[in-house]
């Protein structure tokens, strides 16, 4: 990267290898480059880098593992400052103790943010996975439900026939008075 010259805006556009980020755990099954386009300006000691982060990683689908690819496109915000007295936790002014400034494990960080919880595949419906396996049975939502509210009726039923032993005594007498 170029010098920045204090209050003139430098633009970047680059393609980042952050492969790194597959071996790391977590969900990203592959993630090779990414385009990384923005802008740097120096004012008062700080250097604001603004940039956008796209690319596509390739994540597992909740229901069924087989690969979704997932398009993202990060906004992100970084500052840093060469003077330690500016650097700040509070307001997230890094400090810079080098010539060069790396936004590359910026970048990466930024990236694990964007990964989401969940993603499911389109392509691949869960009754064809389902009905491929012996034993189980694809259920509709109406189905699903009531079954839900039979299994909680069997709960309830299972606790109150349960009785603590050492209320057994007491149960004897409520029974005895019903008679």
């Amino acid at each position: 990267m170029q010098k920045v010259k204090a209050s003139e805006p430098y633009s970047f556009s680059e393609t980042v290898d952050v492969s790194e980020l597959e071996t790391m755990d977590n969900d990203i099954r592959q993630l090779h480059e990414v385009d990384v386009t923005g802008e740097a300006l120096l004012e008062q000691g700080i250097y604001t880098f603004r940039f956008n982060v796209n690319g596509t990683m390739v994540l597992p689908c909740a229901r069924t593992l087989v690969d979704v690819s997932f398009p993202f496109n990060v906004e992100a915000y970084e500052q840093f400052t060469t003077q330690s007295y500016k650097a700040s936790e509070e307001h997230e002014i890094h400090f810079i103790d080098r010539e060069v400034l790396d936004l590359t494990p910026y970048i990466k960080e930024n990236i694990l943010l964007e990964v989401p919880i969940r993603v499911f595949s389109e392509e691949t419906k869960i009754e064809d996975v389902v009905g491929e396996q012996e034993g189980f049975t694809v259920l509709g939502e109406d189905e699903y439900h009531e079954q839900e509210a039979m299994q909680q009726e069997q709960l309830e039923e299972e606790k109150q026939q349960k009785v603590d032993p050492r209320l057994s005594s007491l149960k004897q007498y409520f029974e005895d008075d019903k008679n």
